[in-house]
């Protein structure tokens, strides 16, 4: 068999040859788990040129099935330096849970950059929302959620800043959005409004997410509630589709 033109970029080696009996793309698919399970989570893989090349394959089935691979999050690109095997996913989306109580629970260190914190009046969309009059003053906050500095989840909410004299006046920087009110207002998450939809994200939000814009994201439309039933957050989340999943839990009443 001719050598390829050129070699895999990583220390694990690929077979010479794919897994018969079965289609080229899912024969890939194949070789390719096998081949991020041996290198580990940041492990770079090879290219779709490589990969092509040394199985002799059309760049476009190599494509759908490295594709396939990051929707299943197995793999997740970073633009500019290559595609490498994903970390496992830290888990589920807890709605009652702030990011930083959940990201300490599985043992990483949660972090935030701002882009946006300011008091603006409340549209009458936000102003419905928040069950408040509308141009009432409203905290928009805007942050980028990380755990051990990798970006994982983009975060855009109001609050109603009459509700929270001097909310503004804080840095969120490092601050967990649901401790710090039930620490410094007495408010206490009772329940949310949900509505989760798989979406690709913008540009823009892809290059904050240091992801693909191709790669999916779930995002969480959400009012949420106190525990009297009063509306006090609404908002939406982008999350990062290879590092979190949707489980939904259904029970049956009892007839």
């Amino acid at each position: 068999m001719p050598r390829p033109k050129h070699q895999p970029t990583t220390d694990a080696p690929l077979p010479l040859r794919l897994p018969p009996g079965i289609s080229k793309a899912d024969a890939l698919y194949q070789v390719l788990v096998q081949l991020a399970g041996q290198i580990g989570a940041g492990g770079l893989i090879p290219s779709e040129r490589v990969l092509a090349e040394h199985f002799g394959m059309a760049r476009t089935t190599v494509r759908q099935s490295v594709q396939q691979l990051l929707t299943d999050g197995v793999l997740f690109r970073r633009h500019g330096h290559g595609t490498f095997v994903a970390t496992q996913r830290p888990g589920y989306i807890d709605m009652l849970t702030s990011f930083s109580r959940d990201m300490r629970a599985r043992g990483l260190t949660p972090g935030a950059r701002v882009l946006t914190a300011e008091v603006e009046p409340a549209s009458r969309v936000v102003a419905a929302r928040l069950q408040v009059a509308a141009g009432s003053p409203v905290l928009r906050l805007e942050r980028l959620r990380t755990a051990d500095g990798r970006p994982m989840a983009l975060e855009r909410i109001t609050v109603p800043a009459e509700r929270f004299p001097g909310i503004a006046d804080l840095d969120w920087a490092d601050r967990s959005f649901y401790e710090e009110l039930e620490r410094g207002w007495g408010v206490q998450v009772g329940g949310s409004d949900s509505q989760v939809a798989a979406v690709l994200p913008d540009p823009a939000d892809a290059e904050l997410l240091d992801i693909d814009p191709i790669q999916p994201c779930l995002l969480v439309d959400a009012i949420v509630h106190d525990t009297r039933g009063v509306v006090f957050e609404a908002g939406r989340a982008w999350y990062r589709g290879d590092q979190y999943e949707a489980v939904v839990r259904a029970r049956r009443p009892a007839s």
